[in-house]
């Protein structure tokens, strides 16, 4: 029998799932906390110390590696530590390109092993999953044992929402939910999943929903409907990529407002004030509430009144990005967070150190700054916050000098918007500071000889920059 593209793509779907699979039973080689005779009642029952490290870091992450990096490369002789829940790590950062099918963009340009960079630092490991911080006794309790700290960073990453997004949901319907319409803003399998829901479909409609509120990289999900379509083009499958945005916000909207038209055309569907209420996994519809405007005005505010209208829509795939929220371990920490759903950590003033305890330090996707949640801000803020440590274990005081004129590009992300050619966007992110909250402003520049947001120009340097980064970490 004769395979054709699309038979090729969704056998090498399985292949390479099974490949990560065996990835994550082998495991990656690492050197973990040395274990003491002592024992105590541990979170999950009686566990041994496995011992006392001067820097403790929980999350593997771009911001964990980066803080544990920069102290080691700042001071060698200094014990820092990793707790680590996965075997190994795979980037979000552009990730979009995997999904999308760009040349060479495979699974093996996104998953490395803690190996190297173990070695070439000199840090060490723990692969365990925390369960609970003990601050005043310093102590992470994981599910191997107990780990002391003289401090502590957290860079745990997000977690999702469901259960307050969808509260008649129960349990089951929930990981139901998770398996079969992937949210794939957590690195892991949920990119695999989604990668083998799109390899095996046929024609129909692939439905992204946007969080509400804040939520990791917020460009993602729009550069991600840009990608699919353009795999959607490539393999002839007739359908829409439908984006269900329960405001009317996007993440450098001109920009991607310009590819979605003169790239796709009526291929991507962005509907604003749409909330997604339920999902049939069965017949395959979500339910959702849009809020159009009834071409009147509120007579006191002036602004537009909007009609909330109950509609379905049926989709061939659902990549349903749930709302985001800090990851359980900053609320096991009891330190003080935002009160809104999301529960950033409370900085002590333009610092990456917790207004409530002096020996806990938080970066990444958790912060309550003023910056944008991404990989490079999460390397930047662990570059900073290494600083700061550092100064610490030195006993010095560390005073974050006042920033009025902006650190340029603080932050750069680029999005992959098109393929053959590859096309890209950028925002830049310039970081300034003189108060409490480390800030940040957005530009979207335009190519100077073309005038349009997106350039072959902007898609190198997504390339560049991304083995820039990944090379600074694991080579």
């Amino acid at each position: 029998m004769k395979m054709n593209r699309r038979d090729a793509i969704k056998l090498g779907a399985t292949g390479v799932l099974a490949a990560v699979t065996a990835t994550t039973i082998s495991g990656c080689s690492s050197s973990e906390a040395k274990p003491k005779a002592e024992e105590k009642v541990n979170a999950g029952g009686t566990k041994k110390i496995l011992g006392k490290h001067q820097v403790v870091v929980i999350g593997g992450g771009f911001g964990g590696l980066t803080v544990a990096s920069e102290i080691k490369k700042g001071n060698k002789n200094v014990d820092v530590l990793i707790i680590e829940k996965n075997d190994a790590f795979m980037s979000c950062p552009a990730s979009n390109t995997y999904l999308g099918k760009l040349e060479g963009m495979t699974l093996g340009k996104f998953v490395f092993d803690y190996a190297k960079p173990i070695e070439k630092y000199g840090y060490s490991m723990l692969k365990s999953e925390v369960i609970g911080i003990d601050r005043k006794a310093k102590e992470v309790h994981t599910a191997a044992g107990i780990v002391q700290y003289d401090i502590l960073v957290l860079s745990p990453g997000i977690a999702y929402d469901y259960e307050t997004q969808f509260p008649t949901w129960d349990k089951n319907k929930i990981a139901h939910v998770s398996r079969v319409a992937p949210g794939a803003l957590i690195a892991g399998g949920e990119h695999i999943a989604l990668e083998r829901l799109l390899a095996g479909m046929e024609d129909g409609n692939v439905i992204i929903t946007i969080p509400a509120g804040k939520f990791r990289c917020p460009p993602a999900p729009f550069e991600r409907a840009c990608m699919i379509a353009s795999f959607m083009k490539k393999e002839d499958i007739r359908g829409k990529v439908i984006m269900l945005n329960p405001t009317n916000t996007i993440a450098k909207g001109a920009a991607f407002k310009e590819a979605w038209s003169e790239l796709y055309g009526d291929m991507i569907e962005h509907i604003d004030f749409a909330t997604i209420q339920d999902v049939d996994t069965e017949t395959k519809t979500v339910t959702y509430i849009h809020k159009a405007p009834t071409g009147e005005k509120d007579p006191v505010t002036d602004e537009p009144i909007l009609k909330a209208v109950e509609k379905k829509l049926s989709y061939g795939v659902l990549n349903l990005i749930p709302n985001n929220k800090v990851n359980s371990v900053v609320m096991m920490a009891d330190i003080e967070v935002t009160s809104d759903s999301y529960h950033n950590v409370v900085m002590n003033g333009c610092s990456f150190q917790t207004k409530t305890d002096a020996n806990i330090y938080a970066i990444g996707d958790v912060v309550a700054h003023g910056i944008p949640p991404s990989g490079q801000t999460a390397n930047w803020a662990g570059k900073q916050c290494a600083q700061e440590i550092l100064f610490v274990l030195e006993g010095k005081k560390y005073t974050l000098p006042v920033q009025t004129t902006p650190v340029a590009a603080g932050n750069v992300c680029y999005s992959m918007v098109g393929d053959k050619p590859e096309e890209g966007i950028l925002v830049t992110h310039d970081f300034s500071w003189n108060g409490s909250v480390i800030a940040g402003k957005a530009n979207v520049p335009k190519d100077a000889k073309t005038g349009k947001y997106r350039s072959q120009g902007t898609a190198k340097a997504l390339h560049d920059w991304y083995r820039g980064i990944t090379s600074d970490l694991f080579s």
